[in-house]
């Protein structure tokens, strides 16, 4: 019994070295592109033309930020068989495993919010360019 369990802690540990291979990866991506644009998107411009090109920009990099989550997330599910061993020589990995889905999980979240927070603030500046436009055409009819 002792053996089988050793071979199955090598077989973990050899498992994790893959999944860690792709949450370096991951990891990396998010800490030196994916904040960086976040960030980028925290000053919206003030017009719905300027907007909507960040709009469009902010899609594209959504594209690919969200294939990095779903990268993560889908190694994460491969080390989810982790919680039926306990081995005390398997903690510094469960640990590493930790600090990657927290890291995944709360840029996952910005993510969700910013994408959020860039759609309403578009569907806000056209509904005032529409309002807008009807002040004018009123402006404009009680002229004549």
């Amino acid at each position: 019994m002792l053996s089988n369990k050793r071979i199955q802690e090598l077989e973990l540990v050899m498992e994790f070295e893959k999944v860690e291979e792709c949450f370096k990866e991951v990891s990396s991506w998010i800490e030196n592109v994916g904040r960086k644009r976040l960030k980028e998107t925290i000053n919206l411009d003030d017009s719905l033309e300027m907007l909507l090109q960040a709009q469009k920009q902010f899609k594209e990099f959504d594209l690919v930020a969200s294939e990095y989550c779903r990268r993560g997330q889908e190694a994460l599910k491969k080390m989810n068989q982790w919680e039926d061993f306990s081995f005390v020589d398997v903690h510094s990995y469960r640990v590493k495993l930790q600090t990657y889905e927290d890291q995944l999980e709360e840029f996952c979240t910005q993510l969700d919010e910013t994408r959020h927070r860039v759609c309403e603030t578009v569907r806000l500046y056209e509904f005032f360019d529409k309002v807008r436009q009807g002040i004018c055409c009123t402006e404009e009819g009680v002229k004549s």
